[in-house]
Formats: C-alpha cells, structure tokens, sequence
C-alpha cells in the first residue's frame, strides 16, 4: 500500500510540474486516502491548491501538515505563503518566524519573513497618509472659492465630495473626472488643471502591483527569454532555419496534420543532422501513425546522434521511454520493459517510473496466463487424489496447488485442496480454498458440505448449518449435508457437559481414549501445539482426531 501511495504522490507531482492542477490534488487526495499521516501529501497538496488559487484549502492542508510534523520547516513555508496570499499579513509573519525557530537559515523561510514585513509596513504607511477630503473646513472652503463655488451648487457634486470624504481611495476612479482636479487644486493649494493641460493624465486604472515572488518571476522570465535571444542569434544560418522548419512541424503536429510534420521535421534534420530532437520529433509522428518499428528505428539513432553530440541526458530518457512505449503499443512487454529501465538510468521520471510499474504488471499476467495448462492441471489433480488416498496429505497439497496454478479456474481443485488442508488441521486455509471453490461453482454441492464440515471443526456451528442448508437446497438427497445439520443443531442446542456424554457413548471414540499412544498424543498437543502437524502425517492419527474434532470432543483453531 505505501508503494501505491508513493505511484500517487509521484503521479501528482507530475502534474503539478505539467500544471494540471485538479489532477495533482486528485492524485494527492487518493495518496492519502491510503496514508493519511503522511505530511509531504498535506504539503504538495497545500501547493496545488495555491497555485490553483484556492487558499483556503491551502492554508487547512499547510495546518495540517505542521500538526503532523511540527518541525518540518516547509510546512510552516506553506502556511506562511498561504496566509500571506489570503491577506492575513500579521499571522503569515507569526508562521514563517515559527518555522525560523526550527531551521534559521532558511532561505524560503526568510525571504517570505520579508515579504510579509514589507506588505505590513506598506499598509501602516498608507494608513498615515493625509486624506485631502477630511477636514473640517473642507465644505466651507469649497463654496467660497471661486473655482468651486458654482459647482457647489450642483447635488452630484456635494454627494460625490461625501463620497471621497467617506472612502478617499476611490479617487482612482474618479480622476477622469475634472470636478476632481478642480477640487484638488483648491484643497492643496496646487494648479492640478495647468497640469493637465500640458500633459494629459492617463485616467486608466493602474495595473495591480505584482508581489516580490511574481516580479521576480517575471524577472527571471525576461532574463531567460534574453538568454535564449542571444543564443539564437550566435546560432549559425542553417540551424536559425532547421529551428524555423521545427516549429512549421509542431505546429503541423498539434494540428494532426502529420504529412506537413514529416515534411518540416525531414527539412531540420538535412539543415542540421547533429540535434537528436528533430529526429525524436520524427519518431513521434511515426507513434501517432501507429508504425511503432519506424518510430523505435526513429529512436535508436536519435540516441546514437545525441550521444556524439553531448546531447542533455533528459532528452536521451525521453527518446528510450518512446521506444518503450513503442514496444508496449506491440505487446513486446520486454523489450519494453528493459527501454524504460534505460530511461531511468538517464533520468528518473515520475512518467517514466509510472509506466515500468504498469508494464511489470503486464509482464506478470503474461506469465501467469503462458503458465496455464489444463492438461498438466488434470495429471497434477490425479497425482494429488492418489496421494491422499494414500494419506500422504503434504505431497498431496503440492499437486493440487501446482494443479490450481495450471488451471486456476477449476473449481473442484480447490475443493480437494480444502481437504487437504482439513487433515491437515489448516481449517483457516482450507474455508479460503472452499469459499474460492464456491466462487468459481456456487452450485457445487460438496463444495458447500466440505465448508460446512471445516466451520464444524472450529465449533461455528451457525455458520456450519448454513453451509449444510445451501448444500441440502441444491440436494434434497445429500445425507453429509442433512447429517452435518444435525450435528450442529445438537451443538447449537446443547450444554458442553451433553456433548461429551454424547462423545462418550460413542464406541469408536471409547477405543480412540483408550488408545495410550492416542492419549500420549493428546497430551502432547495440549502441551505443545505444534506437534500436531507430524502426528496428521500419520493417516491413521489423523483419521482418529478427526473423530475427535466430528464429536466435538476437541477443537483446533
């Protein structure tokens, strides 16, 4: 179970790398459905939920996480970031100092401690700025100035004054309007209109101010873009144009339009013979088109290409994860098999991990279907009744089981297991085997009396009943089955101490007690367990304590 969590938690970080937000969260969520406790899924998953806007949940797993594992710094980062994203500033900087106190050179840690310190003192100052609007005399000013005064008389103009005097940053808003201005220069004492007459003011919203994490970012965005820009123009003339015909064929390929693809993707690898993408990306047109030998030819000199060029070990992966997949799509699982694990050699993929796991899986079921052979099942199930006739029940349990793994669909091998495992006083092992018997055959009759006579044996009388009542449904004129019910309804019914009278008057169990070897044994198993698996080698003690066990004399769990 806990490598089934790992395969999520692997498969949601893939996501989230790929941006497929919901489905890292349901990766996360299945991952600790089978662990819960696990603090690195509430953490991931905290991620997800943030990058995904959704900061609630972020903030509840990051709480989570640090309930778990209270000095695992990253969880206190999480909750930190998530409180900072929903606007909580004081408490952001209460968890990033938290986590501080558990590792306090943390670089993330202190860099969010910042960030929040900033957005804090920010706030506080524009709490202090004057708010031009809210003075006193703010009224009486504006009804004897000459700029205002005519438009004093105007309703809309007085609301709109109480409307800044109430809430001052919506002036923003209503800079476009030149009642403002007019206002403003009274109010401060400034020519706002001359101004704007020499240059006129930009009346659109301003764009909202990126955090510090996003500028950034984007400041490392446009540095690599640049990178990139001056690489591309160190490139000689013919790889600027095998780039040039690359694009022209993902584009081509996006559109499903493979012909094109081939044809732009052939052109780049003439212009430039040395990058191996060109040629995986020829090998991918080939896998759509479903000519997987091509695509696996494609593959293997594209590798060869790279190796001579020094290609980036990632793209080596990804081209021997195409030939796995190629053979995969050809049912060669492997060959498949040994192209993944190559893969991984070059880089270890989540996908890549992903898609060995379920190719083992395949390999498995192959084998176990190649295995199957009805005729060699039929020869082992002969050989097993042969020795239990014998009494040699070990040898026995060997053929039947090789017998099961020949043919696992016959149900009858299943039930002579069972019997086995009966004198065997394996009785947990033997119900497995009658209830498989049963699924594969409900309406095998000895199948429901070898059940009923093994719940018998460990005393579950009502559930033994039930078995020979099934058995008696399905045959009026089975008399194991209506002789096993009445053993359990005089069970069911009776005293412990009635029993064993019962027991008692038995003549073949009389000569059983009497027996000193037989009691010798019994004490035996009284003292030691164990002891009575090489006692049931011996058919004959075996047939005795089975008496025993009938009479309900003794039990075995």
């Amino acid at each position: 179970m806990a490598n089934k969590a790992t395969q999520l938690k692997d498969q949601g970080n893939a996501a989230l790398s790929a941006g497929k937000l919901d489905e890292a969260v349901e990766f996360y969520t299945e991952a600790l459905a089978i662990d819960p406790e696990n603090h690195v899924l509430y953490s991931n998953r905290s991620a997800a939920y943030a990058k995904a806007g959704k900061y609630l949940e972020a903030l509840q797993d990051a709480e989570k996480t640090v309930s778990l594992k209270p000095d695992w710094v990253k969880g206190h980062s999480r909750k930190g970031a998530a409180l900072a994203y929903l606007g909580r500033d004081t408490e952001a900087q209460k968890a990033y100092e938290e986590g501080l106190k558990y590792e306090p050179n943390n670089e993330q840690l202190k860099e969010g401690l910042q960030e929040v310190k900033a957005k804090l003192e920010a706030n506080q100052h524009g709490a202090r700025l004057m708010n031009p609007f809210a003075g006193p005399d703010v009224m009486s000013k504006l009804q004897n100035n000459p700029k205002t005064k005519a438009m004093f008389e105007d309703p809309s103009y007085r609301q709109l004054i109480q409307d800044l005097q109430n809430n001052p940053s919506a002036m923003a808003t209503k800079l476009g309007d030149p009642r403002v201005l007019a206002t403003l220069s009274v109010l401060l004492g400034v020519d706002l209109e001359a101004s704007n007459e020499e240059e006129p003011m930009d009346t659109t919203e301003p764009s909202p101010r990126l955090d510090p994490k996003e500028e950034k970012k984007k400041r490392e965005e446009d540095e690599r873009k640049k990178e990139e820009k001056a690489k591309y123009d160190a490139l000689p003339e013919n790889k600027k144009k095998a780039l040039g015909e690359k694009e022209k064929g993902n584009a081509a390929y996006k559109k499903k339009n493979f012909v094109a693809a081939l044809e732009h993707y052939n052109k780049a690898v003439e212009l430039d013979p040395t990058d191996m993408t060109y040629i995986t990306n020829l090998a991918a047109v080939h896998f759509e088109q479903k000519d997987y030998l091509k695509c696996i030819e494609l593959c293997k000199q594209a590798i060869d290409i790279g190796r001579e060029n020094r290609a980036d070990f990632k793209l080596i992966a990804k081209a021997y994860t195409r030939i796995g997949n190629s053979y995969k799509k050809l049912k060669d699982f492997t060959n498949a098999k040994l192209n993944f694990e190559k893969s991984l050699s070059e880089f270890r993929s989540p996908e890549t991990k992903t898609l060995l796991s379920e190719v083992e899986s395949l390999i498995r079921e192959e084998e176990r279907k190649a295995y199957i052979n009805p005729e060699i099942a039929e020869q082992e199930k002969e050989k097993g009744n042969e020795f239990f006739r014998k009494g040699q029940y070990a040898d026995a349990l060997k053929c039947y089981s090789e017998a099961i793994k020949r043919n696992p669909g016959d149900a009858k091998v299943y039930s002579n297991r069972a019997a086995c495992y009966t004198k065997l006083a394996a009785f947990d092992l033997g119900l497995k085997d009658c209830d498989s018997c049963l699924e594969l055959e409900p309406t095998f009759v000895k199948g429901w009396i070898r059940k009923g006579k093994i719940l018998q044996g460990m005393q579950q009388y009502s559930k033994a009943s039930t078995a020979f009542q099934k058995a008696m449904e399905l045959d009026p004129n089975a008399s194991e089955a209506l002789d096993g019910y009445r053993a359990c309804m005089m069970q069911t019914n009776s005293n412990p101490e009635e029993v064993r009278k019962r027991a008692m008057a038995d003549p073949e169990v009389q000569a059983i007690l009497r027996d000193p070897a037989m009691r010798m044994i019994l004490e035996q198993m009284q003292n030691e367990p164990r002891a009575l698996q090489d006692h049931l080698k011996n058919p004959a003690i075996a047939t005795k304590i089975q008496k025993l066990i009938e009479s309900g004399l003794i039990s075995i769990h």
